[in-house]
């Protein structure tokens, strides 16, 4: 496999976790919120109205809060990479000795090590700096945008089923068919989750299904109690 392919991989992996994980949030978060709904004996337009409001709620403020996060990346990234461009400029001799030590470490005898950092600092310094010392590559290059809009999509994914429960199942069905739909999703998501960290898919997936069904039970029985009290 070339270096390309790996990158691409590695790239793709990446975004494919995120992508789960983001699912995962928004499937738990608004189910656990239409179970309480929905146990304090919510009408129809309340529990379809707080389904809307937890899917754009949700998937604007995982958006902000992931485009703040990444910025904040990205500028420090940046702010590394002038800083290196600085010191090469300043003394080159002492920045292609380190990245020469770079790769004796790695294995490399001295000859052929000053050879590689020569030819790495003549053809591209700041990149053969930025990827061996400081560990930025292709892949790990902040995007702002797309983890914003990535963690928003994956996440009014995973909302969406619940939303759906709630719009369209009858009242006196609604809460069992969330628990069922949303136990089975979770599984099948801590499933893939594990399958893409590498990790086993079963263990991931009963991880996530214990806990589901914590964060289920305990939000129906919430919303059942203050119903009651309501009412």
């Amino acid at each position: 496999m070339t270096d390309q392919h790996k990158e691409d991989r590695e790239k793709n992996t990446g975004w494919l976790r995120a992508g789960v994980l983001g699912a995962n949030d928004g499937l738990l978060s608004t189910a656990g919120l239409l179970s309480g709904v929905i146990a304090g004996q919510a009408s129809h337009d309340q529990i379809l109205l707080a389904g809307i409001a937890a899917l754009l709620s949700g998937a604007l403020s995982m958006a902000a809060g992931e485009y703040v996060s990444v910025s904040s990346q990205r500028d420090s990234q940046k702010a590394q990479l002038h800083q290196e461009a600085q010191e090469i400029r300043k003394n080159p001799e002492l920045e292609q000795l380190e990245l020469c030590r770079i790769y004796m470490d790695r294995g490399l005898d001295e000859v052929l090590a000053r050879q590689v950092s020569a030819q790495l600092m003549r053809h591209d310094a700041l990149a053969a700096h930025a990827r061996e010392e400081l560990g930025l590559t292709e892949v790990a290059k902040a995007r702002p945008l797309q983890a914003a809009t990535a963690s928003a999509i994956s996440f009014s994914c995973g909302a969406l089923p619940p939303l759906l429960i709630g719009a369209f199942v009858p009242h006196s069905l609604a809460l069992a068919t969330l628990f069922i739909v949303t136990l089975i999703l979770l599984t099948a998501l801590g499933a893939i989750s594990a399958k893409i960290g590498g990790s086993n898919c079963i263990k991931g997936a009963l991880r996530v299904l214990f806990w589901g069904a914590v964060a289920l039970g305990f939000t129906a029985i919430i919303g059942h109690i203050l119903g009651q009290a309501i009412h």
